[in-house]
């Protein structure tokens, strides 16, 4: 899995160990963070395109993210992309939680999933809830979740 920032340039190490790199750099720094987990998509010609980031949010200082693309080319409900979205945000935020942990981090999972149920993507809100939750973690949705509905989605228009 290759994981990028936001510049374009590749991380040359595993994810953990670049997360872990900028923890203790931030620390060092004086920096207080808190990691915010969050994959959107998009459909382009029967491809389904995805973004998932690790935003790094420093108190009172800005940011960063890390992010990983991939895609699919398989027709999928939206109910389907949507818990396809949240299963690859859980599956990087269960990557990194033994390391977060360790170093006393924050960690949000965001799920770009409408809490109005006008939007076509509240079919998924209650199973996305369910799964980000019983996996442990904290759940945020539209329109709280801006790792996912602002970071990830201007990776994948």
């Amino acid at each position: 899995m290759e994981w990028q920032k936001y510049n374009g340039e590749y991380l040359r190490l595993s994810i953990a160990d670049a997360v872990e790199a900028a923890i203790l750099r931030e620390k060092k720094q004086g920096n207080l963070l808190k990691v915010f987990i969050g994959t959107d998509s998009q459909v382009k010609r029967g491809v389904v395109e995805f973004a998932t980031v690790i935003v790094f949010l420093r108190q009172h200082k800005g940011g960063f993210m890390f992010i990983h693309k991939d895609r699919k080319n398989h027709n999928m409900s939206i109910k389907e992309r949507m818990l396809l979205e949240v299963q690859k945000s859980i599956d990087t935020a269960y990557q990194l939680c033994p390391l977060l942990e360790q170093y006393h981090i924050d960690l949000e999972v965001h799920a770009d999933i409408n809490t109005n149920p006008t939007f076509e993507s509240h079919v998924a809100l209650k199973d996305a809830m369910g799964y980000i939750l019983g996996m442990g973690f904290c759940f945020k949705a539209k329109p709280e979740s801006f790792a996912s509905t602002n970071c990830a989605n201007k990776l994948v228009q």
